[in-house]
């Protein structure tokens, strides 16, 4: 096996690596603002809400869509549908039985799981320099969150568990797009159906079922912002990206996300960070920043 090396214009490579970043804050705004949706709705229930809207969205997209694209979408999307709802599943139930630290630090080991699953899926030894921006990225998830604290729980497990899932969704993504007719918007709203069906399903097979929907203003503000900014947009741009990039280096890029979310935590909802989270912070923006100036 070699160093991975991809035959992209330099200009393509920038361009991933800058709406990346962009992807990784408005995902570090989106767990203020899921924070709260959340206390108005069930968290299964407000998922198949979010993630229905976005397929309603973009249908039009996905019947504009040639026969061949289509197949396409559903071909590539059905998978990596599966996978973003266990990452959900994952995530949504892990921070619920996990410290808020332990789950920000175990999400973040995506970025060192990516490179082995790159190498194993895909058969591609990621560049050497991208396992130091890894643990240059990992040690500032560590100050950032406080580091990993208390034995290992099932919210714990639930959260690596999620990471190991965002590792191989990165690289099947890549392995599935690369060769994919189907247009991005298309295969995320093939993405966003399997997701809702899939929480709307699992809800409805609880013993309480469904509440009716909120009524209230700030739920529906919320949901709109996620569906378009954290979902549409995010989606697309990550589907978008990874024909273009390296997964190791799109997971990398990605990992600032808790740097965005404890910048958005500091600046909008007013919360104070100490002196060594700004550091871990720091870190995890640099290494970033560090990758888009360096071809992987």
């Amino acid at each position: 096996m070699t160093t991975l090396t991809l035959p992209q214009p330099s200009h393509l490579l920038r361009l991933s690596d800058l709406t990346l970043l962009l992807v990784a804050l408005v995902w570090g705004t989106s767990y203020g603002v899921a924070k709260g949706a959340l206390a108005f709705y069930p968290v299964l229930g407000f998922l198949a809400v979010r993630f229905g809207i976005t397929f309603v969205l973009l249908l039009p997209t996905l019947l504009r869509a040639t026969r061949q694209q289509q197949r396409d979408a559903w071909r590539t999307g059905l998978p990596l549908g599966g996978l973003m709802l266990g990452i959900f599943l994952c995530e949504t139930f892990g921070v619920a039985h996990t410290q808020a630290s332990n789950a920000a630090f175990l999400i973040s080991l995506c970025v060192v799981f990516t490179p082995f699953a790159q190498w194993w899926l895909l058969g591609q030894r990621p560049a050497q320099a991208m396992w130091v921006f890894a643990a240059v990225s990992l040690l500032g998830a560590a100050l950032l969150s406080g580091g990993f604290t208390g034995s290992l729980g099932w919210g714990d497990a639930l959260m690596l568990a999620a990471a190991v899932l965002r590792a191989i969704t990165v690289c099947k993504t890549s392995q599935l797009t690369r060769h994919s007719s189907a247009p991005a918007l298309a295969l995320t709203a093939v993405q966003a159906a399997v997701i809702a069906s899939g929480c709307l399903l699992l809800a409805l097979l609880g013993a309480d079922g469904l509440p009716a929907l909120p009524t209230s203003l700030g739920f529906w503000q919320a949901t709109v912002y996620l569906v378009l900014g954290c979902t549409v947009f995010a989606f697309f741009a990550q589907n978008w990206a990874l024909k273009h990039s390296a997964p190791s280096r799109v997971a990398l890029l990605t990992s600032s996300e808790p740097a965005f979310g404890a910048l958005f935590a500091v600046v909008w909802l007013g919360e104070s960070l100490s002196l060594t989270a700004w550091i871990g912070g720091a870190l995890i923006v640099a290494a970033a920043l560090w990758t888009t100036v360096r071809r992987a």
